[in-house]
């Protein structure tokens, strides 16, 4: 820090015991640095003001320092530390203060679990790794973060390490850019009074100095977690470009958390994928609605977030999943909000034709109460788990499928009706299923029409689990049952499109731990749009949608690949991002296997195995020697081995997508740690196989 910044040290009344040690190592550290009272400070005096406090925050302190929020909008520079955190909502920098305050035993170490988003700040020099403790264990301190809920202005630079634990939901360092001057907050593990560990000391005392001196030089940062044009979402996923797990041709945020697909809907000829988004981080936490666009689905561009939580409204905790309808020619969304044990149904109408900007309805949420019968399951989360919609028209009728679980039994999709979106009447579950063979809460319901059938789509927080038969009267009637995918997918949710074809999207979650995906910077991708429709025997298709083969670069073909009992064929291709067809027949082998992913002496690789049994499985065991990595196998059934298996496998980074026959689809995540983990090969097991027509593409980003 410049020997001449001056910074003044704030304090109210009199400095307490912390203050006065936080201060006096102030003046140590820079000449020009003073303690300065509150009600009498001029803020224009000084470089940086830094207000350090212990004591809970009362709103009555700043009565005396009306020249503050001015100071900072006018270019001023605020320093935050412990309890002085929460003074941004008051001072008009945030609208939602932080939820958790107090004062913490800290029994280990603890400190800061930094962003890798913001792994170059300034104010994190000095560090070389994301995890830094700074305050040593044995004592009790003041703290102030975000929690269960997050800023809205502001962004979230780094959340808390406890020993050898991140603590993802725990929000302590932030930043806010008020007008022309900036504030960073800094809520915990930053006290000064009480005697810690040299290594703890030295980084608590090298993070203030850091901020202190950012901030005196007025720096900025490029990144936000709120992008709001093309190029801060550019600059976003340029930071994420050289992760090789991430992603090129599937759906992902610019940066942070994704899950469920919300809102799909083909409007004006464009077609609109809207998510779930935690703009704090790559955790679930504080759910938005992010937004991305395509004309054509193979090509996507990212917008601005969609819907915000209302710090005094329903869904202040969450804008939970929901659908997109047509309402006379004005785009409607229906998505729960959540607000401490409540999740209930909110609206809200499109304030322009690019559908970037959304008008809640003052009269949210627009169902109160929970019906009655059957009794709505209650947990210890929520007063009821009652969530997610799927909404229709029939005639003057529109109706609305809500997910839910019973007491006493399972998971229902629960059928609502109204005449105008607004005023909904209850009508009972058109189906339930029992707990112990279809789940104790059903999520993300959705009914599709096909005409003569349709087909229920559940989520049951392990599987997708679908049944076709006939919907009618309310009710719905059976006669075939099983998964949309057999692996790593969920929540999925589907558009009609202009030409009549029904396209649908699954959210394909990590398979590492909290950790693999904080220091990747970013979780989650949508699947590829698939295509939906019924075979001739009347049971369930799935395919890639047909424009994604306007993605294809460069091929690589063979006619016919035979191979004898113990033969490898290597490939000549060597990519992380590619299509491969293929038709297999087994002829007389137990099994072939297609490996991906695969490094030269095989230490890495994702086989992909099909065998007599009529069965193909995922064996994730070898696909990484990261130990945050799942190494689990999956498996589907699929057609009698008998007969030639059409086969697709789309691979993207960590995505391994499988499409069996038209009709199966398998998607498992692997995160190679390898750079030469690259390689394609085909083997066959206990006999001779034959892969006719095989074709390898290189696939393009999306992006």
């Amino acid at each position: 820090m410049a020997d001449s910044s001056r910074i003044g040290c704030l304090y109210v009344d009199a400095c307490t015991d912390e203050q006065a040690t936080a201060y006096d190592w102030c003046q140590e550290a820079v000449d020009g640095a003073e303690r300065c009272a509150l009600s009498s400070v001029e803020p224009t005096e000084y470089d940086v003001l830094w207000w350090h406090r212990d004591e809970l925050f009362d709103e009555r302190a700043l009565a005396d320092a009306p020249a503050l929020a001015a100071y900072v909008r006018d270019g001023g520079t605020l320093l935050l530390t412990l309890s002085a955190l929460p003074a941004v909502e008051p001072l008009g920098f945030e609208d939602v203060a932080p939820d958790a305050t107090g004062w913490e035993e800290v029994p280990e170490p603890t400190g800061h679990l930094w962003q890798a988003l913001y792994d170059d700040h300034p104010i994190h020099a000095d560090y070389d790794t994301l995890r830094v403790h700074t305050r040593g264990a044995g004592v009790t301190i003041p703290y102030a973060r975000y929690e269960s809920i997050a800023p809205r202005s502001g962004d979230v630079l780094a959340s808390t390490i406890r020993g050898d634990t991140d603590v993802v939901k725990q929000m302590a360092i932030l930043s806010w850019e008020p007008g022309d001057g900036q504030v960073l907050g800094i809520g915990s593990s930053v006290a000064f009074a009480q005697p810690t560990h040299d290594v703890c000391q030295g980084n608590r005392e090298t993070l203030i100095e850091n901020a202190l001196a950012f901030l005196a030089a007025d720096e900025r940062h490029p990144l936000t977690g709120r992008p709001k044009n093309v190029d801060t979402f550019g600059q976003l996923r340029e930071r994420l470009d050289d992760d090789p797990s991430r992603p090129s041709y599937h759906v992902t945020p610019p940066a942070n958390w994704l899950n469920d697909p919300n809102g799909l809907i083909h409007w004006n000829g464009r077609y609109h994928l809207f998510y779930q988004y935690n703009p704090a981080g790559p955790f679930h936490n504080t759910i938005h609605w992010g937004h991305a666009v395509s004309d054509d689905l193979v090509h996507w561009e990212d917008r601005p977030v969609a819907l915000t939580p209302s710090p005094n409204g329903p869904d202040r905790d969450g804008c939970w999943s929901g659908c997109a309808v047509d309402n006379a020619g004005v785009p409607t969304v229906l998505y729960t909000g959540g607000r401490d044990k409540r999740q209930l149904p909110c609206i809200a109408t499109a304030a322009d034709d690019d559908l970037t900007a959304w008008d809640k309805d003052p009269d949210n949420p627009i169902i109160e109460e929970l019906p009655a019968e059957p009794e709505v399951l209650r947990t210890e989360d929520w007063e009821g788990e009652f969530r997610d919609h799927c909404v229709w028209r029939e005639n003057e009728t529109w109706y609305q499928l809500i997910g839910a679980g019973i007491e006493g039994g399972g998971g229902a999709a629960l059928l609502y009706e109204s005449a105008d979106l607004r005023n909904w009447e209850y009508q009972g579950p058109i189906l339930a299923g029992d707990r112990d063979t279809a789940g104790t809460v059903w999520e993300c319901p959705e009914l599709l029409d096909f005409g003569d059938r349709q087909l229920l789509h559940i989520s049951n927080y392990e599987d997708v689990v679908y049944f076709l038969g006939t919907y009618e009267d309310g009710e719905f009637d059976v006669d075939r049952r099983d998964k949309l995918d057999h692996g790593d997918f969920y929540a999925p949710q589907s558009m009609w499109t202009d030409d009549g074809r029904i396209l649908t999207w699954g959210w394909l979650p990590e398979a590492r731990d909290v950790s693999g995906q904080w220091d990747a910077g970013w979780s989650g991708a949508m699947s590829l749009p698939r295509e939906l429709s019924l075979a001739d025997d009347g049971g369930l298709c799935q395919r890639p949608a047909p424009e994604l083969t306007e993605l294809r670069g460069e091929n690589t073909s063979y006619d016919v690949v035979r191979l004898d009992a113990g033969d490898t064929e290597q490939l000549s291709v060597e990519s992380r991002s590619f299509e491969l067809r293929a038709t297999v027949r087994l002829e007389d082998a137990e099994a072939i296997e297609l490996s991906v992913l695969e490094s030269p002496d095989g230490e890495e690789r994702t086989p992909i195995r099909y065998s007599y049994e009529s069965e193909i499985a995922v064996d994730r065991s070898a696909s990484s020697t990261d130990p945050q990595a799942t190494g689990d196998t999956q498996t589907m059934r699929v057609r009698p081995y008998d007969a030639p298996l059409s086969l697709r496998v789309f691979v993207d980074g960590s995505v391994v997508e499988v499409f069996a026959n038209e009709r199966h689809c398998l998607t498992s995540r692997v995160y190679p740690t390898r750079e030469d983990a690259t390689g394609i090969s085909l083997s066959a097991e206990g006999g001779h196989a034959t892969i006719a027509s095989l074709d390898v593409w290189e696939l393009d980003s999306v992006w």
